[in-house]
């Protein structure tokens, strides 16, 4: 039935008011597709515009680490802590829920395992595939002054044209190697060539001094890797001290999945993140899955 010709007059046109569009206001987007912004807006909490990432994809290069064995029994009780998982598509579909997933970072790249050369990685996940498991985003290594560096960057800008026809974005790891070092001059450089080269995303390590050099040099968020475990207080420190310094969140795997008290370690790192909560608290919440309480059981 046509609407009658008095509900359509009258103020509900509100002439008077301009027409608003608000893009996702996370670092770098404003010029992205709606797809695009729609999935960083997945990844990256829109009340804070921050991420908790648990990255649980070592397997793809190597094998079951500790911890992850049983991803079923040591991961998924984690999923709904999480804000993104980061995770390859074997496990995806073999052991992820897809009623219970966060949003899913696809490791799209690979090859070499621990036994060669990792720089010598491929594309190892099509788009089109990234697509059907829904994926928020792609992640793929990028070995600045790597022995095949040309190549991992001819892997993440392909991978950035074939995001941009499916709307999915692209997050580049940056990956230090062995010889290479974590100090600032070091990531501004590799976190710089990723955002220039079309990445929406840069992960890569926290270094002592100057952090804050790094992340306002890159145009797009930058999230902090968790890198090798650390006694539970350090690991939370850093990630306090990498919020305050410009990262847009961090992305923790072993620091988490190979804590004693796992649930409680990932619910630390989001007050951390998300609530700004200090170090010290953020602990207390890790001891005791309540603020203030670790401290107290401490002292007895």
């Amino acid at each position: 039935m046509p609407d009658i010709d008095s509900l359509t007059a009258g103020d509900r046109f509100a002439p008077a008011v301009p027409p608003r569009a608000e893009p996702y206001p996370l670092k770098g987007c404003g010029g992205l597709d709606w797809g695009m912004q729609s999935r960083l807006a997945r990844v990256f909490r829109p009340a804070t515009g921050r991420t908790v990432m648990l990255a649980i994809d070592h397997g793809y290069f190597q094998g079951p680490t500790t911890g992850l064995e049983r991803v079923d029994l040591s991961i998924v009780p984690l999923l709904p802590y999480a804000d993104a998982l980061m995770v390859t598509r074997g496990i995806v579909r073999s052991t992820i829920p897809p009623a219970a997933s966060p949003p899913i970072v696809l490791r799209a790249s690979g090859g070499p395992s621990i036994l060669g050369e990792l720089s010598d990685e491929q594309i190892a996940v099509s788009m089109e595939d990234a697509a059907r498991i829904n994926a928020a985003a792609v992640a793929v290594q990028v070995f600045i002054g790597g022995e095949h560096e040309t190549q991992s960057v001819h892997n993440m800008t392909r991978l950035v044209d074939q995001g941009q026809r499916y709307g999915i974005p692209v997050l580049a790891v940056t990956a230090v190697g062995r010889e290479l070092t974590r100090d600032a001059r070091y990531l501004r450089l590799a976190t710089r060539i990723c955002a220039e080269l079309g990445a929406h995303v840069v992960k890569t390590y926290y270094c002592a001094e100057d952090f804050d050099t790094v992340t306002a040099g890159c145009p797009v968020p930058v999230v902090m890797a968790g890198g090798t475990k650390l006694p539970e207080r350090e690991a939370l420190a850093m990630a306090y001290r990498a919020i305050t310094e410009g990262a847009a969140g961090v992305d923790m795997g072993r620091n988490i999945f190979q804590s004693e008290h796992p649930a409680a370690m990932i619910q630390a790192v989001s007050a951390i993140v998300h609530q700004q909560a200090k170090p010290q608290a953020a602990y207390d919440h890790h001891l005791t899955g309540r603020p203030g309480q670790g401290q107290q059981e401490e002292q007895r």
